[in-house]
């Protein structure tokens, strides 16, 4: 339930752009936390440039939409003020209304895409593809390293230009329960596997999971996987991994070794997220798992006390390595252009605008660092300490694998989140999740 919501919010709240009133320009730069570089520039309109209308049809629901919106469009005015933007508000609706206009002949010249919309329009040649706008624009060179895979479809083109960079999975952590108890923060397995005998000894929960719900278990196996193969499940999912491959079988391995010596709470499957969180807030365990959308409500529990930490690996230099091999993921999205704007080139261009200047907002004044490119502006809105680590860390991620709701092939995600879940009981074997998992890879296919 919590990643469903999340997971709307990230894909609508991708979104937004139109024409509406207030000016939210940053005013201040208080900040010394800065993203890496680049921005969006574009020369700027000639005044004598003839007007144009564009549709847009952007989420506009709430603050996190309608003030990155608000500032994405006064930027455009400036930049191109001939082009006025006509908002259509994005109805949530699984992208049914935007549908309809495109079965209608009434697409909006630019509207917000997710890849089930990208798929469905391309189908349908409704969605214009961007390649050649990306490169006029230099867009690339605007992305975060890390999220272009948010630029580019399985079919290696662009149909959108994106703004919401990856989601991560993060091992969530209380510093004062570690302290207190002395125990160290875990960088290996086997300190790991001394940090849960010792909270299990103080009567301290090691790790809270809401292991009611499959995809938290996924991502913890997820994590384990990617200490010794950054591919992840997303290999699995692929086929270009088999589960008896030394990382995936050791990763199950070395759960259920965890969970035998007592990582999870009783009924751990049983627990959904307001128990299992309730656990961690209250500082009744010491680790949670959750993506990085926990981190307000944890810091919020907590404050300075709460932190993420690195996943533990085998050996140091798993651990060192695997730094920058993160859990979790995104996809393509972003402003897309219909296929049948009478501008093109132009529609493609404030496409590209809006959607730089929608994510710097984002990062500027709204305390997110989860976009997909770069921002030069300084930080008007400070970042809460978790949230200013992760802005750092996502310039240097060199991978990233899925979620499991973002994997492609149905069954094999089914049979998946079964076994994780399995996992997560200490009464499944690593064998039976490799047959469990080999099984439904060849009926998926």
């Amino acid at each position: 339930m919590k990643k469903m919501a999340v997971t709307l919010v990230s894909l609508l709240a991708a979104t937004t752009l139109a024409a509406c009133g207030s000016t939210s320009e940053p005013k201040e730069t208080s900040s010394a936390t800065k993203a890496p570089t680049a921005a969006a520039t574009t020369a700027p309109a000639k005044a004598d440039a003839k007007p144009v209308k564009l549709r847009i049809y952007a989420q506009y629901a709430d603050e996190d939409t309608k003030t990155p919106y608000d500032y994405a469009v006064a930027e455009l005015k400036k930049e191109m003020p001939n082009v006025e933007l006509e908002l259509d508000i994005q109805a949530q609706d699984d992208g049914q209304k935007l549908k309809t206009y495109a079965a209608t002949g009434n697409l909006p010249d630019i509207f917000q895409a997710g890849l089930d919309i990208i798929d469905t329009f391309k189908k349908s040649n409704n969605i214009l593809m961007l390649d050649e706008y990306v490169t006029k624009f230099g867009f690339k060179d605007k992305m975060q390293p890390s999220a272009m895979n948010t630029l580019v479809t399985d079919d290696g083109h662009t149909y959108a230009f994106p703004y919401a960079g990856n989601e991560v999975a993060l091992l969530y952590y209380n510093k004062d329960l570690f302290q207190q108890n002395g125990v160290k923060v875990p960088t290996t397995y086997d300190e790991m596997m001394a940090a849960v005998k010792a909270f299990n000894a103080k009567g301290i929960t090691p790790l809270s999971i809401f292991a009611k719900e499959k995809w938290p278990c996924v991502a913890l196996y997820d994590m384990f996987v990617t200490r010794a193969e950054p591919g992840g499940i997303n290999k699995l999912d692929k086929g270009t991994a088999k589960a008896e491959d030394a990382a995936y079988k050791t990763a199950a391995e070395k759960i259920i070794e965890l969970v035998k010596a007592g990582m999870l709470p009783k009924g751990a499957t049983n627990l959904n997220y307001d128990q299992a969180a309730a656990l961690y807030h209250e500082g009744k365990a010491a680790m949670f798992i959750n993506g990085q959308w926990e981190i307000e409500a944890a810091t919020k529990a907590l404050g300075d006390k709460a932190g993420y930490m690195y996943i533990p690996a085998a050996d140091a230099a798993a651990y060192d390595k695997g730094k920058t091999a993160f859990s979790g993921s995104g996809g393509p999205g972003g402003y897309a252009v219909s296929a049948n704007t009478k501008d093109k080139e132009l529609a493609a261009k404030v496409a590209s605008f809006i959607s730089l200047k929608y994510a710097e907002y984002k990062f500027t004044n709204r305390s997110n660092p989860i976009v997909a490119t770069k921002v030069d502006k300084p930080v008007v809105k400070q970042f809460p300490p978790m949230m200013e680590q992760l802005s750092k860390d996502i310039p240097k991620i060199t991978s990233t694998t899925a979620f499991s709701w973002g994997l492609s092939n149905p069954k094999f995600k089914a049979a998946l989140e079964d076994a994780s879940q399995n996992l997560m009981t200490g009464n499944y074997t690593a064998d039976q999740f490799v047959k469990d998992l080999n099984k439904a890879a060849v009926t998926a296919k």
